[in-house]
Parts: C-alpha cells; structure tokens; sequence
C-alpha cells in the first residue's frame, strides 16, 4: 500500500542535508504559517521503536522557521534568512510507526530583528509536542 498525505500536503521542496534520511516529508503552505507533516516509518524512530525526541526538534524548528518567513515576506519585509536564537520543546507524549505528524506553528510575532513563534506536534491529530523559539531575522 503506498501512503497518500492528507489533503492539502504536497512533497517539501525545501531539502537540507539533515531532513534527506526523513524524507518523504510534506508540507502545507497557508497565507500565516507553513505545515509540516510526516509519516512516521522505522527509521525515524529510537530503540525503543518510538518517534525520536531530536527528529521532533529539528522538524517543528524548520516549522516555525518557515512560518515566521512566510509572514515577514507577507507583510512586505522579507528575510534574508532566520537563525535560531532559542528553542524550547516540551513532549507530551509520543509516536509510532504508521501514524500521521504534523508540526503546526499557531503563533507568529515578527519584529526588525527577532520572530517569536509557538507550535504544536500532533500524531494522528493527539497532541504530542508543544514548541516555543526565537529567530534572528538576517537582512534580505
């Protein structure tokens, strides 16, 4: 049986050498924020077979990363790049072989100089992480 994402989700064209082994990851692109999603397959997971905290970090960091770029380019003021100032995770709970992720950002502040954001991790639409950053806004 091959996997079809859920409405909405088309294949993520923004690669990085550390999402390629996580790979097929979606996305969803609205007008404030962008979706990431991702079903959970063997090699994303720890010993113990559950999703790995780390994949969790990186994927709802590139969320809010990509959320807080598409509002700045929104209101006219597009970035040159974000980096990561802080990231706070908080796991709620966890994730297995099979189920459906996404990683939403519902919290967008843009400024000058820094964008703050907020997320949450979902599986199969069961809260499992919660996030909170902070991104230098580097001059377009």
């Amino acid at each position: 049986m091959t996997f079809s994402p859920p409405d909405g989700f088309t294949p993520h064209t923004r690669k990085s050498p550390l999402t390629d082994p996580w790979e097929p990851l979606y996305a969803r692109t609205l007008e404030d924020r962008v979706l990431i999603g991702l079903e959970v397959r063997a090699p994303h997971a720890n010993s113990r077979g559950m999703l790995h905290g780390g994949l969790i970090a990186a994927l709802v960091d590139n969320a809010m990363g990509l959320s807080c770029g598409q509002v700045l380019t929104a209101q006219g003021t597009p970035a040159g790049g974000l980096l990561t100032v802080s990231l706070n995770v908080d796991y709620l709970g966890m994730a297995k072989p099979g189920q459906w992720l996404v990683f939403d950002t519902h919290f967008v502040k843009p400024g000058k100089t820094l964008c703050f954001a907020e997320a949450g991790v979902t599986a199969d639409g069961a809260p499992i992480a919660r996030a909170r950053a902070s991104f230098k806004v580097l001059s377009a």
